[in-house]
């Protein structure tokens, strides 16, 4: 039986364990999900930014935000990719941030430093998240078509799991990012069987 309030794939704890930061520390965070549009933490500088090697994937499954227990949806996670690039947003953060966001990001997400490079070339290393595939909640890939039937009909305590893939792709035009893969299931979506208005 799991804990009260935890998932199977729960890893507040070894973020905090594997990356202790000092309450006031300026660390670098790099979003390529939703921490792209949804901005609920402070920060002290955002800039757009990519990192190499990566690519994203609706290949992880989410019971808490858009999805439940049963019923996943899908979100974002990053593979590796030698030569990829993948497009989202820096933010310079003060430590304990990381208190608040490990919770936001504890379903099968682990912290990795990464080298980021920010719009106008410099280069810092930062942590992003990262659900591989050894998690509990790793769902891995599927045809589109199959990826957006899921993503039509999940809805969790944050929104409807469609919700979530029409922002991404509307934040990743705001970035004049190109990826296939978030703006293929997006057309499908709004095209497909199971259109809903967001």
């Amino acid at each position: 039986m799991k804990p009260e309030g935890k998932t199977a794939a729960d890893t507040v704890a070894q973020n905090a364990a594997f990356h202790r930061l000092a309450d006031d520390e300026p660390v670098w965070l790099f979003g390529y999900g939703s921490l792209i549009y949804k901005v609920d933490f402070p920060y002290i500088r955002r800039r757009p930014a990519c990192i190499t090697g990566w690519q994203r994937r609706f290949w992880q499954g989410s019971e808490d935000h858009r999805g439940v227990p049963g019923r996943p949806g899908r979100v974002v996670t990053l593979v590796e990719a030698p030569g990829a690039e993948c497009g989202g947003v820096a933010y310079q953060v003060a430590g304990r941030v990381f208190r608040s966001l490990d919770v936001r990001e504890k379903n099968g997400y682990l912290r990795l430093w990464v080298p980021v490079r920010l719009a106008g070339g410099d280069a810092v290393d930062g942590l992003v998240y990262i659900a591989g595939p050894d998690n509990p909640a790793f769902l891995g890939p599927a045809p589109d078509a199959a990826l957006v039937r899921q993503i039509a009909a999940a809805r969790g305590p944050s929104g409807s799991n469609r919700e979530y893939l029409l922002k991404l792709a509307a934040a990743l035009r705001g970035l004049d990012e190109d990826d296939s893969h978030v703006y293929a299931l997006e057309t499908m979506l709004r095209n497909g069987p199971g259109r809903v208005d967001p």
